[in-house]
């Protein structure tokens, strides 16, 4: 038997048996009712985000889309399923606020640091292109002595900035912001501590998510 599967399986009846009764009428509710998500969150495809529990969301609440890098191709390049939910998001669901978010020791972000990587992989290397503008500002702000890790962190910040600038040529976003209907921001989930940062109202500066009435 395929033992990933089975695994699989078994996580499925832990859910059946143990999860859904508590929540029951939550999941009823759900499907009752059409789909009314507050935010749509950008995030990578990396297994170990979970945009659901680390904003502590139902179902129901958030719209999502996952890609290599957390990447949103500037409108007319590219055109395909990021396109897609964006458009709808905006359009039908007539979401609040868009989230790009980036996280710690993305293995995109690795990629774009040594391309020689990706010699393999030509659609992963064609997707990344999306993202070769925040390689060129992470470059021009790094100081030779930058280690690595410092190196990671700039360019995973600065994609999330450049995907936020791709957000805004797309028509349904441009339009819902310029009528005071939609935000947007940018965020970076650090894996290993659990903290988020956010950047927003067009600050280039990523902040922690700190209680209210605390210093940021």
């Amino acid at each position: 038997m395929d033992g990933v599967l089975n695994k699989l399986k078994l996580g499925i009846l832990k859910f059946q048996s143990d999860i859904y009764p508590e929540q029951a009428q939550t999941y009823r509710k759900a499907a009752s009712e059409p789909q009314r998500p507050a935010a749509l969150i950008v995030t990578c495809a990396d297994s170990r985000i979970d945009p659901e529990l680390i904003t502590d969301s139902g179902p129901g609440e958030l719209f999502v889309t996952r890609n290599i890098g957390n990447l949103v191709p500037a409108y007319g390049e590219m055109m395909g399923g990021v396109s897609a939910v964006i458009e709808y998001a905006v359009s039908a669901l007539k979401v609040k606020h868009i989230a790009i978010c980036g996280h710690s020791d993305c293995g995109a972000m690795k990629a774009l640091l040594n391309p020689e990587s990706l010699e393999s992989m030509s659609t992963v290397k064609r997707w990344m292109r999306n993202a070769e503008a925040a390689l060129s500002v992470a470059s021009s702000l790094s100081d030779k002595d930058d280690k690595p890790s410092e190196r990671l962190r700039k360019l995973t910040e600065e994609n999330v900035l450049l995907q936020v600038q791709h957000l805004r040529t797309h028509p349904s976003v441009a339009g819902a912001v310029a009528r005071a209907e939609l935000t947007l921001s940018g965020w970076v989930y650090d894996i290993g501590t659990g903290q988020v940062r956010i950047s927003e109202n067009g600050d280039r500066t990523f902040h922690p998510v700190a209680q209210k009435g605390t210093a940021r």
